[in-house]
């Protein structure tokens, strides 16, 4: 192994199809019109020196490293700015450019701190490497050093030689006397990541990169730590604290990030079995080079000491734990689960697979399910999330998965942002928008809070829909109202596409006056005009897509509101081809492959029923055994079977189902029931209070496998160090099946892949060979399209003719009142995911170290609450205490809070609704009272002192 270098070609890659040749240094080339001669010279092999150019960024042209000459033109122009043209005679090599190249290195270098033997970046710096690479032997001005970097008081007396570094940020410095001035960090921070929180302060020699205003730090400023800075700076003045602490990288391996489902790919750069750091990858296809805070630094969870790495047991969960070796781990529990089906019945026990495991894992531990267990007992956290997707799209489109790639991003024209707060939960996605946004794109949000999108200084929606939590369906079907009474919708495209008479009688029900703007504007709290305008922007604005998240999908309507947000994009034909289409933001690495493998307890992997007789044929032949036709549990129904006294032991992988999970109490109650529950994860979770079992799991940087994200594409998962607990996840779940007498024989998950791709259409021909030689694909990949699939639905539907459903809206049962005044709805933040159980467990706690309810200041204000004050939220299932935060991104009426710490427990607080057609639960309406507070409340205390109990661990003897 090796360390991996991608080639930077100093400047982005022309789109355009016309082609020029030209000349360079003797060779012809023939490239896109529009491309830069810099880039053109080093695709022929020639690197043109360079400082302030990269191929991250458009081409700034500020180093005078990069002069030519071109024949016929006076003077010697910037490379990285000059275009090519056809016939263009190119010289980068002639003794004029190398004295100039070296006249510019020399004036660089001496205002340079020569310390390179103890920099950090010595090895990888490309100011060492352009020195010499343009000969630079000796500097002839004296080494003065950081003359730019000097401070002045208010009457011009130097009170420093050298500004201070800037530690502020957990994960990287600035060093202010290494600064060269380039500009790419400010161009990064604007062009890839959009956020503007970089600026080149002050003038001449004391120019200098600044996070803000005069006296901010990295910590305090905007900026958001998604690393574009630090990749882009060609010297250490911006420089991973890991880099400094341990030092260079010695090999790489491209691996996908286990968090969002964006999908990053990323090159985990390794001295040895030490993670050093991880570098977005410049060819993965879902994210271009870029990324987030988590991916790119929040990794040290995985040799975090709160890592489990021995297998545990215990008789009883009032027990502590005792560490065994894995095979009497395995024995115990295969022989409890065994007892349980003798005494209650095959149907007594039960799986949940995990949305943060690979899909060959998935795929086992619904396997584990029907061929072991001989059960359909199997669900996920995908059905708790994004369920909804599945049977509406399934419905309407015939696919369970969005229809672009994110590519397609770049040719929308209108944007409909519902449910989703894409620059918390998807910030590289988040990220392509606002530079399609910048660049003209209008965009429609549709949230009861203000997010970030509404409004920030680059960035602002034509229409902002602040509706009401669970009027999701009355506001989308009076949209549709809007674009049928006034003729909006595209009739040539419904008819060649679509079935007509369905239309026609969703034409009928979306024009009833029940459904108009003004009938529902009571119900919504969204005034009737901007609906109508928001509704004519998206029929007739040009290409409109629509990006939805949870707060469509977790409500008791979430399936209704899908199916009206196809019917949107049906009628007025945005479905089919680049920048339209209907996109679900899936909130976790594999969301959309767990679902792919089956983890629901109704269907087989591809979405196919388990009472289909010839779809249970295919896996009755290839795993050898019968399957049962009756579908299984879904977790709801595993907890209310155990608190009734029929449902018994449980296998939860990668789950931690007592924070994440809806009604904390009911959760809490039918684990206590169960007599063996067995959690395989990386760390001590919640629902480990109550387990007999703990088998340690393994981090995505411990073992092969694929990630299915949002956009269907199909990632590789390779293991860069070995397992800290001894075994994989995939190999945990086998040697369980193989102490249950499963005589499975997996040598690799290669050969899981293979099986799946045997028996399951849309992952036909997906083999690692093919992901390896392609990089990744989207599904379906089979014989009609070997390549993948990026958009789908291009010349028909999957189910043939577009169906079109009416949208009746349904009043959630979750009502408010004088007891319960205030709807709550919950969310994520940037810094941390889903339950935290990882991101708690890095510096990103700095950002955000514990759970704050935001609140409205009218509705503060009638409650006597005042910002930072400990409230009281309590709903008719449950309460729990944390601090309050006033801010008016909150509609009056309205309270959020995040879900990520457990001390805060915040799903003690919703209830058990859920969706009508699906059954994931509603989130996001909750009737609650906010009232003061002097701190936790008992229920949290006791909870505090039972988890302490739980999580003994016997004294190794």
């Amino acid at each position: 192994m090796s360390l991996i270098k991608e080639i930077d070609y100093g400047t982005p890659a022309s789109k355009s199809e016309a082609m020029v040749t030209l000349t360079i240094d003797g060779f012809k080339i023939t490239v896109p019109e529009g491309t830069s001669v810099m880039r053109a010279a080093m695709e022929t092999g020639i690197a043109i020196p360079k400082l302030c150019s990269t191929d991250m960024v458009d081409a700034f042209g500020s180093c005078r490293l990069c002069l030519v000459e071109i024949e016929g033109r006076r003077g010697t122009p910037a490379s990285c700015t000059t275009p090519v043209a056809d016939g263009m005679v190119v010289s980068t090599q002639t003794d004029q450019l190398k004295t100039l190249r070296r006249g510019v290195m020399e004036l660089y270098i001496s205002d340079h701190p020569l310390d390179c033997l103890t920099c950090a970046a010595n090895g990888d710096c490309e100011l060492q490497d352009m020195a010499g690479a343009v000969g630079l032997r000796d500097v002839r001005y004296g080494y003065d050093g950081g003359n730019h970097m000097k401070t002045r008081d208010g009457v011009g007396e130097v009170n420093a030689r050298y500004l201070p570094k800037d530690e502020s940020n957990p994960y990287f410095t600035y060093d202010p006397s290494k600064c060269i001035v380039c500009s790419r960090c400010v161009r990064a921070c604007e062009e890839v990541q959009g956020t503007f929180a970089l600026t080149i302060e002050g003038r001449g020699f004391e120019s200098r990169v600044s996070p803000g205003s005069f006296g901010d730090d990295f910590l305090g400023s905007e900026c958001v730590s998604c690393g574009a800075c630090v990749q882009a700076c060609p010297t250490a003045t911006l420089q991973e604290k890991s880099i400094i602490d341990i030092g260079q990288p010695e090999h790489s391996l491209v691996t996908t990030c286990a968090y969002c489902g964006v999908g990053c790919s990323f090159k985990a750069e390794m001295r040895g079995e030490e993670l050093v750091r991880m570098v977005p990858y410049k060819d993965g296809k879902a994210n271009h080079g870029h990324s987030c805070v988590k991916g790119r630094f929040a990794y040290g969870y995985a040799s975090h000491k709160d890592r489990v790495l021995n297998p545990m047991i215990r008789e009883n969960i009032a027990d502590p734990w005792r560490e065994v070796s894995w095979e009497e781990a395995l024995g115990f529990a295969a022989s409890r689960l065994r007892r349980l089906q003798a005494d209650y019945g095959r149907d007594s026990i039960g799986v949940i697979t995990s949305s943060r495991c690979t899909n060959e894992e998935t795929y086992l531990v619904q396997k584990l399910a029907r061929a072991v267990f001989s059960n359909n007992n199997t669900d996920t956290c995908a059905r708790v999330c994004h369920s909804p997707t599945g049977y509406g799209l399934g419905q309407t489109f015939g696919t369970s998965a969005g229809t672009q790639d994110f590519d397609s991003v770049e040719d929308v024209d209108v944007a409909l942002v519902i449910g989703a707060n894409p620059t918390d939960g998807h910030p590289v996605f988040a990220s392509r928008l606002k530079k399609r946004l910048r660049q003209g794109a209008k965009l429609i949000v549709i949230d009861p809070r203000r997010i970030d999108l509404v409004r920030t200084p680059h960035v602002a929606a034509s229409h902002h829909l602040a509706l009401r939590p669970g009027t999701n369906v009355a506001v989308v079907t009076a949209l549709a109202h809007v674009i049928v009474t006034e003729g909006l919708y595209d009739e040539a495209f419904i008819r060649e596409r679509c079935d007509w008479d369905e239309f026609q009688d969703y034409a009928v029900f979306a024009a009833e006056p029940a459904n108009s703007p003004e009938t529902v504007e009571e119900l919504t709290g969204v005034p009737a005009g901007t609906v109508r305008q928001a509704a004519r922007l998206y029929a007739k604005g040009g290409n409109a897509a629509i990006y939805y998240g949870l707060g469509v999908t977790e409500h008791s309507q979430g399936s209704t509101t899908v199916i009206g947000l196809a019917n949107l994009a049906m009628m007025t034909g945005n479905i089919g081809r680049r920048g339209v289409g209907v996109n679900p933001l899936r909130g976790q690495n594999n969301v959309q492959g767990s679902c792919d493998m089956g983890s629901f307890p109704h269907e087989l992997p591809g979405y196919r029923h388990v009472n289909n007789a010839d779809v249970r044929d295919i896996f009755e032949k290839a795993w050898g055994v019968p399957i049962s036709d009756e579908p299984g549990l879904r977790i709801p129904n595993m907890l209310d079977a155990a608190v009734d006294g029929t449902f018994k032991g449980l296998y939860c992988q990668g789950e931690d189902i007592l924070q994440s999970d809806p009604d904390t109490k009911h959760v809490s109650a039918g684990l206590a029931a169960m007599e063996c529950v067995i959690v395989h994860d990386i760390f001590l979770n919640e629902t480990a209070n109550y387990a007999h079992v703990f088998l340690p799991g393994s981090t995505f940087l411990e073992k092969d496998g694929t990630f299915t994200n949002a956009e269907r594409r199909i990632n590789r998962v390779r293991k860069v160090m070995s397992p800290k607990a001894g075994y994989a996840d995939w190999e945990v779940t086998q040697l369980l099946a193989n102490a249950m007498g499963g005589n499975w024989s997996y040598a690799h998950p290669a050969e899981i892949m293979a099986e799946i791709a045997a028996t399951t259409p849309s992952f036909a021909n997906v083999t690692y060979e093919l992901l390896d030689e392609k990089g990744s694909v989207q599904w379906p990949c089979n014989d009609e399209t070997p390549d993948g699939t990026p958009i789908m639905h291009i010349d028909g539907f999957v189910r043939g003719r577009g169906r079109f459903i009416r949208t009746d809206y349904i009043a959630t049962d979750e009502k408010t009142g004088p007891r319960f005044p205030l709807l709550l709805t919950t969310g994520r933040i940037l810094s941390q995911y889903n339950v935290g159980a990882q991101t708690r467990r890095t510096d990103n706690v700095v950002w955000h170290e514990e759970d704050v309810l935001e609140i409205h200041p009218h509705d503060a204000e009638l409650r006597g609450v005042k910002d930072g004050d400990w409230v009281k939220l309590q709903s008719r299932s449950g309460e729990t205490s944390l601090r309050a935060k006033i801010t008016d991104r909150m509609s009056p009426g309205v309270v959020y809070t995040t879900f990520h710490h457990p001390a805060t427990q915040a799903n003690v607080i919703t209830t058990d609704f859920s969706d009508w057609a699906t059954n994931c639960p509603e989130y996001k309406v909750t009737a609650v009272q906010v009232s003061p507070s002097n701190g936790p409340t008992d229920w949290q205390e006791e909870y505090e002192s039972f988890s302490r109990k739980a999580r003994r661990v016997e004294a190794a003897e």
